[in-house]
């Protein structure tokens, strides 16, 4: 039946109509947007998800940032330790050159105390972001450092951090007390007075450390205990050494991973809401041709009052 009140293949048209025209306008917000899911309305439970992700993300970044501080701290702490071991070695040799005989040992004790201003030297500079690990004061005392290592989420959604510690007692190389004099009995290396074994293997601690040692009038045989003092001085740099380059190590580590894990959460947030670029293009291209039959239909239908018109003519 055809109706001039009512014109349902108009009716009809016009819902597909709009049908066509709100998938286009979706389709378009995707193609422009890059994403399938952009807002909650679109899928809650990947929208929820991805927005926590996201925020997470910020947080491992912030995360790389503190361990690129640590490392920081890391090389410069190891790397005073390694041009301290270097200089403690040339004392080392001086002492030997002094052990020879006619040698004249103040001259020789001047090149000692050069080396010696070049230690407490290298420990001062040692500082990076306000924190020395090698170099001890009143304001700045040994004990643990700690470095972000890690963001972390449980499946109870509980956020924690994973922290990195190194005790800077095993990294000290010099500490002085508040009046800026050396402590002898702490827990710098370099400031401490010497330890080492005897021939019956007890343990011996000299009256001097490296810092303090003058071999002017040292004797043959004093000269030989400063060398074993030096000697056991350095065995202990050597282990500080290697904790510092362990820590540092790590750090390069876990910097690596969580680079590696940043990048997988943002795979992962991309594969929950990424919209398919060649899908969403091909399905916008059927849509407009969709929306121009649509259109056609709906001129069609209207058409058909005119039609009903021309018969009373």
């Amino acid at each position: 039946m055809t109706s001039i009140m009512t014109n349902s293949a108009a009716m009809g048209a016009l819902a597909t109509l709009r049908s066509i025209n709100s998938q286009m306008e979706t389709t378009q917000d995707r193609v422009s947007s890059g994403l399938r899911v952009g807002s909650a309305s679109d899928n809650a439970a990947y929208w929820s998800i991805a927005t926590t992700m996201r925020s997470d993300n910020k947080a491992l970044s912030t995360v790389q940032d503190a361990l690129g501080l640590g490392a920081a701290k890391t090389d410069v702490a190891y790397t005073a330790m390694e041009s301290s071991k270097d200089v403690v070695d040339e004392i080392k040799k001086k002492l030997v050159a002094a052990s020879e005989p006619g040698v004249d040992k103040s001259k020789i004790q001047k090149e000692v105390k050069e080396l010696q201003n070049q230690l407490v030297s290298i420990a001062k500079s040692a500082s990076f972001s306000g924190e020395n690990w090698v170099y001890n004061d009143a304001n700045n005392a040994a004990g643990t450092k700690s470095i972000v290592g890690s963001f972390n989420r449980d499946n109870k959604g509980n956020v924690s951090l994973t922290q990195l510690n190194f005790d800077t007692n095993k990294s000290s190389l010099i500490e002085v007390d508040t009046a800026g004099a050396n402590v002898t009995n702490g827990t710098g290396l370099l400031s401490n007075n010497m330890e080492y074994k005897d021939a019956t293997g007890s343990t011996v601690t000299a009256s001097y450390s490296v810092l303090s040692m003058d071999i002017t009038n040292m004797t043959v045989g004093a000269l030989a205990d400063a060398i074993k003092g030096v000697d056991a001085t350095l065995l202990q740099m050597t282990d500080a050494a290697s904790d510092l380059g362990a820590l540092n190590s790590r750090v390069e580590l876990q910097k690596n991973f969580v680079q590696d894990l940043s990048d997988s959460i943002e795979k992962g947030i991309g594969k929950l809401v990424d919209a398919d670029m060649n899908e969403e293009s091909t399905r916008l291209k059927a849509l407009q041709t969709q929306q121009q039959l649509g259109i056609q239909a709906l001129s069609i239908a209207n058409s058909n009052s005119q039609n009903i018109l021309s018969l009373f003519r």
